[in-house]
Order: structure tokens, then C-alpha cells, then sequence
């Protein structure tokens, strides 16, 4: 595989995150967010605003709209339909697949002033940051099991708990290798102590989405932003 082919790898997942941002940002402009609407209602305008803007149709993944107590909840659960409220936290995970090439987004919002939701989602954005540069700073030696107990020391040490099982997972040309459950090389868990710097079965080099999970379980409430890590 040549340098050029894995550039154009990169450039294809940046260009479809672009897409995937794009979208984001159409969610918050057009008011989507709002008191009163369900998280289902919620998540059905966001599937029609992505085609209205790019023309997607296809999500890798089942598209999330969590709220309330069931930001506490891992991407795997399927919790009830809530509706949101005039002060709440929720999220949103969404895979849109573009020309072939997936991206996978996550962002937390906050209807209202709460003081506790606003730190979280907060802190939720500025320890992606700092995951990610430690991320880049030791891919070449790093593996799945390593990144993923830095990042619950990192909830830990700042006061909170990391809510997942995993913090991330590989991110390609669609479909892409296999998400097995029972395949942790696939994933940034305690249990894969493969480097993350080796390339797949075919030899490309791999790209890795990165997961902030933070929660209060005495407030029944969490954060989740995600995307990609350039490497």
C-alpha cells in the first residue's frame, strides 16, 4: 500500500466528516432541538435533513438520540422514547455513509442553564482534546487496552465516570472491517493488546474514531462526543 493510497484514505474520511459536521451544524440552525419533541421525532428530522443536504440515506451504525437518563446508556442499549425537556442534556451519534466512506459523529447539546449538564458537556469536549493528542503522541507503540485505561483514568482524575465499554473503534470505506462484538481488535478496549498502528488484513493503514463516555450517576446524566483521530 502507498503513502499516496493511505492519503487518499484520510481524505476521504475527512471529507465525508465534513459532510457529517456540515449536517450537525444545519441540526442547530434550523432549531431542531427544542423542548417538547421526542427523541424519535428528533432523530427522524435529523435523517431527513441529511438527505435534504447531501443526500444521505445510508447510516452504518443505528442513529442515536439520547436525552435525559438515557445519556447514561452505551451505544447498545435501546432505552424508551423520552421527550426533552426545557432543561436537559442530550446527545447525538449519528454514521452517515458518504460516496462509500463513513464518517461517525457525536455531540452533546443543553437546552436551558444547568450549571452541572453545561461542566459535563464541557468536560466532555475538552478531554476529547486531550485523549487525542496523547493518542497522536503515542500511536506508534499504543494499543487498544493502554488508550482505553488512559481514558478512564482521564474521566477519573477530572470527576467523572467513563461510561462505555470501549472509547472508540476503527473508521473506513464502508462497509468496513467487521464491528464484531466478540472481535476486540476492532475496538479501543481493555482487552486489545494489538498496536493501533497496524495496518488490516489487506495491508491499509487503519483510522480510529475516538468516544468520550462521561456520566453522573447521582444526577442521571451523561456526555458523548466521538469522531475521527488524524494520524
Amino acid at each position: 500500500m502507498t503513502s499516496n493510497s493511505r492519503q487518499g484514505d484520510l481524505e476521504k474520511l475527512k471529507e465525508t466528516e465534513i459532510k457529517a459536521f456540515e449536517l450537525f451544524a444545519a441540526i442547530e440552525q434550523r432549531g431542531l432541538i427544542r423542548p417538547g419533541i421526542t427523541e424519535l421525532e428528533l432523530n427522524r428530522a435529523i435523517y431527513d435533513l441529511a438527505f435534504e443536504l447531501h443526500g444521505i440515506r445510508t447510516f452504518w451504525h443505528k442513529r442515536i438520540v439520547r436525552a435525559g437518563k438515557n445519556t447514561l446508556l452505551p451505544y447498545a442499549e435501546n432505552p424508551p422514547d423520552l421527550t426533552l425537556r426545557e432543561n436537559e442534556i442530550l446527545f447525538l451519534d449519528f454514521g452517515p455513509v458518504y460516496e462509500d466512506w463513513e464518517a461517525d459523529i457525536g455531540r452533546t447539546y443543553v437546552l436551558g442553564n444547568d450549571a452541572r449538564m453545561m461542566q459535563l458537556k464541557n468536560d466532555a469536549e475538552r478531554l476529547w482534546q486531550e485523549g487525542a493528542q496523547y493518542f497522536q503522541a503515542h500511536f506508534d507503540k499504543l494499543t487498544g487496552a493502554e488508550f482505553y485505561n488512559y481514558t478512564c483514568k482521564l474521566a477519573k482524575d477530572n470527576g467523572w465516570q467513563f461510561g462505555n465499554i470501549h472509547c472508540g473503534h476503527l473508521i473506513g470505506n464502508f462497509p468496513h472491517e467487521k464491528l464484531s462484538g466478540e472481535d476486540k481488535r476492532n475496538y479501543l478496549h481493555p482487552e486489545n493488546h494489538e498496536q493501533l498502528s497496524l495496518p488490516d488484513l489487506s495491508g491499509r493503514k487503519r483510522y480510529w474514531i475516538y468516544e468520550i463516555h462521561l456520566v453522573d450517576e447521582a444526577l442521571n446524566i451523561g456526555a458523548f462526543i466521538e469522531q475521527l483521530i488524524e494520524v
